[in-house]
């Protein structure tokens, strides 16, 4: 079975910050909230973590290996959306400073393209590729991928068979679990 989980609680999430690429870290209330979760993880026998290269996702990770005593693989493809000019900022700072952009992502996640930047069909291609590499590994396996909101919100799609234009729909919040069982192998 495949699973995944946005991230612990970090202090910009806390802010209302698009944390993006930064190096942030878990805070105290996301590293305690993903220590219980280990304990469910622990029941269920999870075998594989998968995890996004940033400070965030790999902490997380390491925070469930310690309980589960399962290894972390560190994944580029579970990496948060690549639009760097908006790393740190509040939405306030992003409207501010990149006018329409900000309104558009929240009117057409779907069709908001920024050159030199990632858009969500390009985070769902990677994520859903590494995923059905997973599954194709280690079939019958209880793998878990650590990732972000945007990353984990284009797998939920594509394993509900639902297009990117429902993105919103997706709430996931911090350190919770969610099975993937419409994924397979590709």
């Amino acid at each position: 079975m495949l699973y995944l989980i946005r991230h612990g609680l970090t202090w910009a999430n806390k802010e209302n910050r698009f944390a993006g690429r930064s190096s942030e870290a878990l805070c105290p209330e996301g590293i305690s909230r993903l220590e219980e979760l280990s304990k469910e993880l622990r029941q269920i026998g999870l075998e594989y973590i998968f995890s996004g290269p940033l400070p965030r996702t790999v902490q997380s990770a390491e925070v469930i290996s310690r309980f589960c005593e399962v290894d972390v693989k560190i994944c580029p493809e579970l990496n948060e959306i690549y639009l760097p000019h908006w790393d740190r900022l509040t939405k306030a700072e992003i409207r501010s400073q990149y006018g329409r952009q900000y309104p558009t992502w929240l009117e057409d996640p779907a069709g908001f393209k920024v050159p030199g930047c990632e858009t969500l069909a390009d985070v769902q291609q990677r994520a859903v590729a590494l995923a059905e590499q997973a599954i194709t590994d280690f079939p019958g396996k209880n793998i878990l991928l650590v990732t972000h909101l945007i990353v984990g919100r284009c797998l939920v799609l594509y394993e509900r068979g639902l297009g990117l234009d429902k993105f919103r729909t997706i709430k996931i919040a911090n350190g919770r679990l969610v099975s993937l069982p419409g994924i397979s192998a590709g």
